[in-house]
């Protein structure tokens, strides 16, 4: 099978299409046909080798994390699925990658595609889908009437995030550029901060929780915002000691994690506020969840651009740029 794949970490992953043997499943796995691929900002610095010592692939690796497409096998302990099934999933923390075509998925991480959404559409949720749903039901357990601050609202997590959040009766603080001010309006945001002429630390006052998913000095400057007793969860880093003992790492890295974040830490305590580092995990009972979600109409995926399989690399690179008013998305194969 085709895949994009990487060869090691650093500068010189030497990225490109490859081809590879197509996977074999386990008991509990079904082999999905990909469809349709959704990319993440963290599939560029996953190459980087930035998580490394907590992500395990073995070379070449297959990038990427979401994906849809049709079930063709299932494994012999598989209940839920079938062959002929349409699914989407994340398989990201996994060891294998979703710019393929072909993957093997456990079954506890998939769910039936939405029924109102074709590949390319279902494929821009699961990782901004799951993210979202684990840090603001989960980790802040975000009640009505509260206020979130999710930077970057018309990035992928961002459009995804703000309209769960007010799905769960939040108020929503947010930042963009100029001309994405009405797209996030239109998502439900309420503050809406121009990042070119105003600093939302400066601006915002008396937020319960913010959802940190910009790199910098962001998360920092999100404390002047938060109520004595907010939270922070960040996706963006510093990496904290809990991250490292939940994932069983090496006293040595808990060690090196828990340096990298004494500063925010300390700041936190000192403002009576949380802080807390999130990795998202795949969850096939959350997607479904979120399915409903998405066939109800209440919240819609928004997709920036498509690149064909054959210019995979050319969407991860222009991915990078950080201008995608939403998702970007590979098609493998034509919509059924």
């Amino acid at each position: 099978m085709k895949a994009l794949t990487f060869k090691r970490y650093g500068k010189s992953p030497d990225v490109g299409l490859s081809t590879l043997d197509r996977p074999t499943i386990q008991p509990d796995e079904i082999l999905v046909q990909i469809h349709a691929a959704g990319l993440n900002p963290v599939d560029n610095i996953v190459v980087g080798g930035s998580f490394k010592a907590v992500l395990h692939f073995q070379f070449p690796a297959v990038l990427g994390s979401d994906l849809a497409g049709v079930v063709v096998e299932v494994g012999s302990r598989v209940t839920r699925f079938r062959p002929g099934d349409a699914v989407f999933a994340s398989v990201f923390d996994l060891g294998r990658g979703s710019l393929a075509e072909f993957v093997a998925v456990p079954e506890s991480a998939a769910a039936l595609k939405p029924s109102n959404l074709d590949f390319v559409q279902a494929a821009a949720v699961p990782m901004v889908g799951l993210t979202s749903w684990q840090t603001l039901k989960d980790r802040m357990d975000l009640r009505p009437g509260q206020k979130v601050f999710i930077p970057a609202g018309s990035g992928g997590i961002g459009t995804f995030a703000i309209q769960l959040a007010r799905l769960l009766g939040a108020k929503v603080g947010t930042t963009v550029s100029t001309g994405n001010v009405e797209l996030v309006r239109g998502l439900g945001a309420d503050d809406i901060i121009d990042y070119k002429t105003q600093d939302f630390e400066h601006t915002l006052r008396g937020y319960d929780a913010v959802l940190g998913t910009v790199r910098g000095d962001g998360v920092e400057k999100s404390l002047n915002i938060l109520k004595p007793g907010g939270r922070i969860v960040s996706l963006v880093g510093p990496v904290d000691p809990a991250f490292a003992r939940s994932k069983q790492l090496n006293p040595l890295l808990t060690w090196v994690f828990g340096l990298m974040s004494r500063k925010i830490r300390k700041l936190s305590k000192k403002k009576g506020v949380d802080y807390a580092f999130h990795f998202v995990r795949p969850d096939g009972h959350q997607l479904a969840e979120i399915r409903a979600l998405l066939e109800g109409g209440r919240i819609r995926p928004v997709i920036d651009r498509v690149f064909p399989f054959d210019q995979a690399k050319e969407a991860l690179d222009y991915l990078a740029l950080g201008r995608a008013k939403g998702k970007v998305v590979v098609q493998l194969s034509a919509q059924p």
